[in-house]
């Protein structure tokens, strides 16, 4: 289908081109939710260090990493849905690869394949939904795609209580919701939008292009995996309960849950600039306030829900900004640059806020992650106030 024939079709149903992918990433969401937790459950099960767990986990950011760059020429090459499907088949491969072995080098290698081909479903389906979604609408698309993933991953716990957490089983149950992701897609084998990219343009030159949106992915990224790593540590240096500290990460996946839809609704009808520092600044003094708050109440869980939804708010409409500038190939080229900064923040802001508790106590997360919110949110204003 011709690039005419995608932007009629948008018009005359908005949302139908983005059905398809809409289903792979609800499906896509499950799998990361199931599959996230059983490498390092079962390292420790297996009665592995913390720290050699750890580094087996960093591993699939690693491999995200480094083949990220190529997807736009891949996607370019192959099309949207066989390169999908092909990294579908691949990942439920090495799923079953885990289910069958065991010991710590080949886990790692297995963790870093699955990085390489993991984050293929994620970065495609950026480039597609912003590639056909008309401007009007490309903030509330981005809100869906942001809450179909946040409702996925919330889902795949709950399946891993009816299967279990140890043994080939779960391994075996992320396998098959793995290929679960091929089937909304097939029927749009032909119909995905295609990628044209300029031989002109690069990675860099999108970066250097946004550096709002990619500091907004980067404070994002920061932001989440600090608080899936250290809230329930956090919890516990607050004399609060383990169980309870887990119940603050579901109030922070609730709120990513909830709140997309309205942000991405400001974002449509708002300067994105000024919604993207609302929900930086926001968040920052959302965080800030953690320490203030009696962690014992239910105004914790409110704070919580409230920073969870508003702080992903900022990878939403970071995605809508690209959108907005970007166009063709720049927009495939852009939303791999988005995804690196994204993933490159969690693995180098755990140990930031790692570094920072030892030398302040529970206070070093709040400080690191609020420091990073709050440079996302300056720059908005200061890009707002150099084009007006």
């Amino acid at each position: 289908m011709s690039r005419s024939n995608v932007a009629t079709t948008s018009a005359a149903s908005p949302w139908r081109p983005l059905l398809p992918i809409y289903l792979a990433c609800l499906a896509f969401g499950i799998q990361v939710g199931t599959s996230m937790p059983l490498v390092p459950l079962a390292l420790d099960q297996q009665g592995v260090d913390k720290w050699v767990i750890g580094v087996v986990g960093a591993a699939w950011g690693v491999g995200m990493i480094a083949t990220t760059p190529f997807v736009p020429s891949l996607v370019a090459r192959l099309g949207a849905v066989p390169l999908i499907c092909g990294s579908a088949v691949i990942s439920a491969t090495l799923s079953v690869a885990f289910a069958f072995t065991e010991g710590v080098p080949l886990w790692f290698t297995l963790t870093l394949l699955q990085g390489v081909v993991g984050g293929v479903p994620w970065v495609v389906s950026e480039i597609w939904i912003n590639l056909v979604v008309d401007e009007k609408r490309r903030g509330r698309a981005m809100a869906v795609y942001a809450t179909l993933i946040a409702v996925g991953m919330a889902l795949g716990p709950l399946i891993l209580q009816f299967v279990g957490l140890y043994g080939p089983r779960p391994f075996l149950v992320a396998a098959g919701i793995m290929l679960v992701v091929i089937l909304p897609l097939l029927p749009a084998w032909k119909s995905a939008p295609p990628v044209h990219l300029d031989e002109n343009s690069g990675m860099w030159r999108v970066i250097r292009a946004a550096p709002v949106a990619m500091l907004a992915a980067f404070a994002c990224g920061l932001g989440e995996q600090v608080a899936f790593s250290f809230l329930p540590i956090f919890a516990v240096e607050a004399n609060v309960s383990a169980e309870t500290g887990a119940l603050w990460l579901s109030a922070f996946v609730i709120g990513n849950i909830a709140l997309q839809w309205p942000i991405g609704w400001a974002a449509d009808e708002l300067d994105r600039r000024s919604v993207l520092a609302a929900c930086a600044l926001a968040s920052a003094v959302l965080v800030a306030s953690i320490g203030f708050i009696d962690p014992q109440s239910y105004g914790i869980l409110g704070v919580l829900v409230l920073w969870g939804g508003i702080s992903f708010g900022i990878y939403t409409v970071g995605l809508a900004l690209l959108g907005q500038h970007f166009s063709g190939g720049d927009i495939a080229r852009a939303n791999a640059a988005f995804t690196i900064m994204y993933t490159v923040a969690g693995l180098v802001g755990r140990p930031i806020a790692g570094g920072a508790m030892d030398v302040m106590g529970r206070s070093g997360m709040t400080f690191t992650v609020m420091f990073f919110y709050a440079l996302a949110g300056v720059a908005a204003l200061l890009a707002m106030r150099r084009r007006g």
